[in-house]
């Protein structure tokens, strides 16, 4: 376990040092990088909207389940 816990300051270490001593990258942004964050911010709401629908769906399939034993209780047969 020590040795897990040692590797990932190692790691978070190395990552800190890059960023804080990263030189210029002379680069630049095409347009299409632009349209590519829009669509990755879109898909991301979509994907979020979509599970909370099924999530919704799931809790409240289960409460009205609870609710509707509770208030129809099913009722036994007389010849049984």
């Amino acid at each position: 376990m020590k040795r897990k816990n040692k590797l990932g300051g190692i790691l978070f270490l190395m990552v800190l040092f890059s960023a804080v001593f990263a030189k210029d990258a002379y680069a630049y942004l095409d347009p299409g990088t632009g349209s590519y964050f829009l669509q990755l911010v879109i898909a991301g709401l979509l994907g979020a909207l979509f599970f909370v629908k099924t999530f919704w769906r799931g809790i409240f399939k289960s409460i009205k389940t609870v609710f509707s034993r509770l208030f129809n209780p099913v009722k036994k047969d007389k010849n049984e």
